[in-house]
């Protein structure tokens, strides 16, 4: 008897063992028909954006939709942290300045390469800067408006660059500069391979190669920009194999390739777009802060917009909390001057003038318009961060300029061609803006009102405006490093720009992302320009 039942014990643990390995058979055959796990597939991130850059060339860009791009191929010496608040290493490791703020020295990171395998030095950030500063550099092969901005042109406010050993750099001032720092954090700024200047000329622009955490692949103009990762990176790795930026004009269809799953994010989303996906689990909606101004820039240098009631009465005529409401759906906040609420020398009450459309009226007739006028208001064809909505925009305020005899035609033209000819001052009303670039007010009051920047051909001051006080007191900011002093000077400045009113702010935008929830560790920068090495796709 005990026989037979070690017999069964054994026939059942081997029917048990034989059923276990047709059954991992049958499992491994399942397996084999899958498709490949994701562990060995590279990974895509797509973003699709209204506008496709203008330039790779970071020293000859204006433009958000190309520093977009350029910011994750190349370093600035310094940079922002996330939060945008403190400047930290970057391309330098340390800084120091001179007591008079005159003489600046950056020790650089050693073993660094660009992208084209060259080595990252002193010469290398000299070069750079020579190229931008001095008009009669063999490579200064473009505009460098930000350059012109920011540091006067040449002579400006740097005085020369110097490499003091292979990675140290000093750099002189003729006069002392309180936003220096912020500003060579500009993604502006960034150091270009000197070998792939000299190697592409004047096509450079098609061509970039920096230190970033990304390379340059491929660019189809007005279809996509591709890059991938630098698996030579001297900093942290980027998670994703390859970034690419893909041109969907329509903000719908943005929309409906996310939801298609053909795209990542979809970046710059009007705000309608935004109300209709809100509630979906599938998607995140992000907002950038804003850090920004839209405005219409009044040509100055022309009639009647050189008469100071007729901008006064236009200010007056537009109803901004109506416009947010009904054109932005309440995703933008009403501006009452022209930089945003967090900069130093913003002041809360510097304009308390509401919608008055009976003041507009008794302004236009002071001015000697009581029969009104007509006017041209150009507007560009595709959405901006600071104006998602243009063409609905510049309609608007047609509907609100007619209700006091100012007749308005619009004229719409492409990105391009409206940001050149808006530069050359042929506008007589144009809807603009600007992203804030760092934390200063100078970067925005300096760019948009000094004398300097009203240049026919490479202005930013697109009001054409020019006041000897505001300069001034411009430069008088920039020079004082006393906290205190400058948020006084701001607020004089804004005081003053706001009783001229030379062109008219509207709104500050909070611009709209949508992300499929796969996308992880996305932080949106507050000047719109963000690095990406540290998104990640589950």
């Amino acid at each position: 008897m005990k026989r037979w039942y070690k017999i069964n014990c054994i026939l059942i643990i081997m029917i048990i063992i034989f059923m276990l390995v047709i059954e991992y058979k049958v499992d491994m055959k399942n397996i084999n028909k899958k498709p490949l796990s994701n562990v060995n597939k590279p990974k895509k991130l797509i973003i699709g954006r209204a506008n496709d850059a203008l330039s790779l060339d970071p020293a000859n860009i204006t433009d958000i939709d190309s520093l977009r791009v350029t910011v994750n191929i190349f370093e600035t010496l310094v940079k922002y942290e996330k939060d945008g608040k403190d400047i930290v290493p970057a391309l330098a490791t340390s800084w120091k300045s001179s007591e008079d703020g005159l003489s600046w020295t950056f020790r650089l990171r050693q073993g660094v390469k660009f992208h084209d395998g060259t080595v990252f030095d002193a010469n290398a950030v000299v070069f750079n800067f020579k190229r931008w500063m001095d008009d009669k550099n063999p490579y200064h092969n473009g505009k460098f408006e930000y350059w012109n901005y920011v540091f006067n042109g040449s002579p400006g406010l740097i005085k020369d660059v110097n490499a003091l050993n292979k990675y140290s750099v000093e750099i002189k001032l003729n006069k002392p500069y309180a936003p220096f720092l912020s500003c060579l954090a500009m993604p502006v700024f960034a150091i270009s391979s000197p070998e792939a200047i000299k190697k592409y000329g004047d096509d450079v622009y098609k061509h970039p190669v920096g230190t970033g955490p990304f390379i340059f692949k491929r660019w189809d103009i007005n279809k996509s920009i591709i890059l991938t990762k630098n698996e030579q990176y001297w900093g942290q790795s980027s998670k994703v194999d390859e970034v690419e930026f893909k041109v969907i004009p329509s903000d719908k269809e943005r929309i409906d390739e996310l939801k298609e799953g053909k795209i990542h994010i979809a970046d710059d989303i009007n705000p309608d777009e935004a109300v209709l996906i809100e509630d979906n689990s599938n998607f995140r909606l992000i907002l950038r802060p804003c850090f920004n101004v839209a405005y219409i820039a009044l040509n100055n240098k022309k009639a009647p917009f050189n008469n100071k009631n007729v901008r006064l009465a236009i200010n007056y005529a537009i109803d901004k909390k109506d416009m947010i409401k009904k054109v932005y759906a309440d995703f933008a906040k009403p501006a009452k001057t022209f930089i945003p609420p967090l900069l130093i020398g913003y002041d809360e009450d510097i304009d308390k003038r509401e919608y008055d459309i009976k003041m507009a009226r008794e302004l236009l007739k002071k001015a000697g318009y009581y029969k009104g006028f007509s006017a041209t208001l150009w507007v560009m064809n595709s959405p901006r961060s600071y104006l998602p909505k243009p063409i609905e925009t510049a309609n608007y305020i047609k509907d609100n300029l007619k209700k006091i005899k100012i007749n308005v035609t619009i004229k719409t033209l492409n990105w391009n061609e409206y940001l050149n000819r808006i530069k050359n001052g042929e506008h007589e009303m144009a809807l603009i803006g600007w992203m804030g670039d760092n934390i200063d007010p100078d970067n925005f009051l300096n760019t948009l009102f000094s004398s300097d920047n009203a240049k026919r051909g490479c202005a930013s001051n697109y009001s054409f405006y020019c006041n000897s006080t505001v300069d001034m007191l411009l430069v008088q900011a920039r020079q004082t490093d006393d906290l205190n002093f400058r948020k006084l000077l701001y607020k004089n400045l804004l005081q003053i720009i706001n009783d001229d009113m030379p062109s008219i702010p509207l709104t500050h935008n909070m611009p709209i992302m949508v992300l499929n929830v796969s996308v992880k560790g996305y932080v949106p920068s507050i000047t719109g320009n963000e690095s990406l090495e540290c998104v990640d796709i589950e």
